[in-house]
């Protein structure tokens, strides 16, 4: 039997979680690797799913988020149609946060409607051929 080459799905959507955590409470890798004791491109390793994280670093992680472990993980993958629709997928950068942190604070549905159609019309025309 052939070994299967590259990160498993579940190990990327644990990073992916772990990720998500730490842009939402304003941590730098290195920042997570200090208070992990471990080094930076270790916790990136972990966040891309390239280095499993065994039970006592999953339990590490979530006392540092203040989470219980099981947030850690996901839906099956089974249960996932597509990764896009992950919540932890859409909000795995610093400027997708941002953006999440900006609309929230818009003060009525006017604006946030505006934004959101802005971004979707944006999105759209990055989708569509160019006519150069």
């Amino acid at each position: 039997m052939k070994r299967k080459q590259g990160p498993d799905a579940r190990d990327i959507a644990v990073g992916q979680r772990v990720r998500a955590l730490r842009l939402e409470r304003g941590l730098s890798q290195t920042a997570l690797g200090d208070r992990l004791n471990v080094t930076f491109q270790q916790v990136q390793k972990y966040e891309k799913g390239v280095n499993r994280l065994g039970a006592s670093r999953l339990q590490a992680i979530a006392e540092v988020f203040g989470v219980p472990v099981n947030t850690l993980f996901s839906d099956s993958p089974a249960k996932q149609t597509d990764a896009k629709d992950s919540l932890f997928e859409l909000v795995d950068s610093a400027g997708a946060l941002r953006l999440l942190r900006a609309y929230s604070q818009l003060p009525n549905y006017t604006l946030k409607n505006a934004l959101v159609q802005l971004a979707v019309g944006m999105a759209e025309d990055k989708t569509k051929p160019s006519k150069r």
